[in-house]
């Protein structure tokens, strides 16, 4: 198989702990042997986001949605989305994503009947209710011409082959617990995006990793996280996707329990 795409969320040792769910999602869309599209997001999962891991769902959920909107709106002008993505990833689609993800989240809130809280003037406050639903956002797009990626929040993507590993966005680090959210006003001024060119046909093996910051965190610097992400890539090429993707729970679970003790999601693309 030139392609296979797999992945898991595993609730983190500490949340087991606490009986608190996982608050991490993840989804993919593969359409043909050339496209496939992954999201991972990560709810902020504290007292104030209550239903965080529904907005991790949506959040996966309409990032696929819309890329699959362009990828059919650009069917035959692959040229045209690449430009269309490059000009205006951090701003057209940003904000389109920002404001289905927060039309979503008003009518989930609405169809399950919860109270929404009102501002000093006594109107409803729709600000108050995406916070309870507070999430992160990874997204990437890979066909055989281009990849787009997206990020909105912690965590990461990453690039693997035998030449090395490396980052496929650059996003902001923020000090501490505190993370860029979906939740927030203006939300996707704090999107962050990469559009390249690639020849899907060249560079196998390859791996893409897409992961919410319980993984990095668990290791104590970067260089370490990437060691796995070279090992994880080591054996793929060895024992094979299927051997990978049926273990890969347990050693997450292990990862979380040895490392930072929160949920962890991991989503990968191998070509083989």
């Amino acid at each position: 198989m030139a392609r296979i795409v797999f992945g898991e969320s595993v609730q983190g040792a500490s949340h087991i702990r606490s009986g608190r769910e996982c608050q991490d999602s993840l989804k993919k869309v593969e359409r043909g042997e050339d496209t496939v599209i992954l999201a991972v997001a990560d709810g902020h999962g504290s007292d104030a986001c209550p239903y965080s891991r529904t907005g991790a769902d949506i959040a996966v959920n309409v990032f696929c949605k819309i890329m699959e909107d362009y990828l059919d709106t650009y069917a035959d002008r692959t040229d045209m989305l690449l430009t269309f993505l490059k000009r205006e990833g951090d701003t057209k689609v940003a904000q389109a994503i920002e404001a289905e993800w927060k039309r979503r989240v008003l009518k989930a809130h609405a169809n399950h009947k919860r109270e929404v809280p009102l501002d000093p003037e006594g109107e409803k406050d729709s600000e108050a209710v995406y916070r309870m639903y507070g999430s992160t956002l990874l997204g990437l797009a890979l066909t055989e011409e281009f990849l787009f990626a997206f990020q909105l929040g912690d965590g990461d993507i990453m690039e693997v082959t035998g030449k090395g590993v490396q980052s496929v966005i650059e996003a902001d680090k923020i000090l501490g617990t505190e993370t860029h959210s979906l939740s927030r006003a203006e939300a996707w001024r704090k999107a962050i995006t990469c559009t390249a060119r690639r020849d899907g046909k060249r560079r196998r093996p390859l791996l893409y990793m897409l992961s919410t910051d319980g993984m990095a965190n668990s290791y104590k610097n970067g260089d370490e996280f990437c060691k796995t992400c070279a090992d994880y890539y080591a054996l793929l090429r060895k024992h094979g996707a299927k051997a990978v993707s049926d273990s890969l729970r347990g050693w997450l679970k292990e990862t979380s329990e040895l490392g930072c003790g929160d949920d962890i999601t991991v989503l990968m693309a191998y070509y083989s």
